[in-house]
């Protein structure tokens, strides 16, 4: 989900999944209500009522405690699918490491297909994202949609490449470049180089790649490792929201 749906959109978003509904077999509608929306839950409730899709993915601010019981005494059978946390920087306020000779980043126009999908199936894999606590999906084609999105957005827009003194690829992320923000949508080590402190070093060059001034970035909340990277670069965690999934009765 989006910096901009999560936290900025004004109104509760409906919108039909077609690729993913293509992917499992079944038609999906999506449902967001963002941080500063002010949706009521009634209006949440009718949304529901009138959408005829299989699943309704349903993603609202975490600090609507009692909508989930709501949610599940309708007609629909209701899965807590995730709760995602949102993390916010000023761009060059990050705590970055300190340099290291010979290696170099750029803003690269395409990437190895194996090596997108190695990334994404590290980052998005059997990571426990909203589709892994349906039974209605099927995780090796959540994984592979996964892979096909990150091909197609490094595709359209490039990505961060950090390299070894070698040129071998360290490190990559792809970027959504927005007037007020960049957001980070993948970003990941290579499996070989993990463990080494090049995060950190990827992070600078987002900074330094980024035409905005704050940059943004989410993840699911048990994932507490990357958390504590991103507080140590000096992130600081602004908001939270829940995943839920709306099964219709068969």
């Amino acid at each position: 989900m989006s910096w901009y749906d999560a936290l900025e959109a004004g109104e509760l978003t409906v919108r039909p999944s077609v690729d993913a509904a293509k992917r499992f077999g079944v038609s999906i509608d999506r449902m967001s209500v963002s941080a500063s929306a002010g949706t009521p839950l009634a209006e949440v409730l009718a949304a529901v009522e009138r959408s005829t899709a299989d699943v309704i993915v349903l993603r609202y601010p975490a600090r609507e405690t009692t909508w989930f019981a709501a949610l599940s005494s309708g007609p629909r059978q209701a899965l807590l699918a995730d709760t995602v946390v949102f993390w916010s920087l000023p761009v060059g306020k990050g705590r970055r490491p300190a340099p290291l000779a010979g290696f170099t980043v750029q803003l690269e126009p395409t990437a190895d297909d194996v090596l997108v999908d190695d990334l994404a199936a590290d980052v998005f894999g059997d990571s426990g994202n909203h589709y892994c606590s349906n039974p209605v999906f099927d995780r090796a084609a959540a994984l592979a949609g996964r892979q096909e999105w990150a091909r197609r957005r490094i595709a359209e827009t490039g990505a961060v490449v950090l390299r070894g003194p070698d040129r071998r690829v360290l490190a990559i992320a792809s970027l959504d470049q927005q007037r007020s923000w960049t957001e980070i949508q993948l970003a990941g080590v290579v499996p070989a180089e993990q463990g080494r402190g090049r995060y950190g070093h990827l992070l600078s060059a987002i900074e330094d790649a980024a035409t905005s001034r704050r940059l943004v970035v989410s993840t699911q909340a048990h994932q507490t490792g990357i958390q504590r990277v991103w507080a140590r670069y000096g992130f600081e965690p602004v908001h939270n929201l829940l995943t839920v999934h709306l099964v219709a009765a068969t």
